[in-house]
């Protein structure tokens, strides 16, 4: 196997853009398995792999939108079933990117916490009331990352494997 400089170059583009979506899960603003997905994509297409190179992009393709419809369904659906509206999450979430830039490191989740703490403490009013719906909004929000994370090392095994097959 040969590979010519603008292969090898395609390839660590590639590289980059699926560790950038990995990265993605947990840094806001990152689109993370788009840019895995891209990061495939832009391999199959200018990478000059074999032919190989398009099932491994249709593979990459059924995980990532499988990995978007199940990071939204399973954990909505739990945290319908627990009655914890999307208005503590939109609080949760905004001061969760407040706090990502506030407090570097921590500020998104204690921002994430705080926010949904905050909206349910409003609704429900009573603070005791409030944190078992907390709890629930962190729980929903980890596992749409544990399944956003397991898609787009999917897709990246996915494309190693690509790599050394074809």
């Amino acid at each position: 196997m040969s590979l010519t400089d603008s292969q090898a170059a395609v390839s660590v583009l590639a590289a980059l853009a699926i560790l950038a979506g990995l990265a993605g899960v947990v840094v806001p603003g990152l689109p993370a398995l788009p840019l895995c997905w891209g990061g495939v994509l832009v391999w199959a297409l200018f990478g000059g792999a074999g032919g190989g190179r398009w099932l491994v992009l249709a593979a990459a393709t059924l995980v990532a939108l499988g990995g978007t419809v199940v990071k939204y369904a399973w954990p909505g659906r739990n945290l319908k079933r627990t009655g914890v509206p999307t208005s503590s999450l939109l609080a949760g979430g905004l001061l969760g990117l407040v706090g990502f830039f506030v407090v570097p490191v921590v500020g998104l989740v204690l921002g994430f916490v705080g926010g949904v703490w905050a909206a349910e403490r409003l609704r429900l009013g009573d603070s005791r009331l409030a944190w078992p719906a907390t709890k629930q909004a962190v729980a929903a929000a980890g596992l749409a990352m544990l399944v956003e994370f397991l898609a787009g090392l999917l897709i990246a095994a996915l494309w190693v494997t690509g790599l050394l097959l074809t």
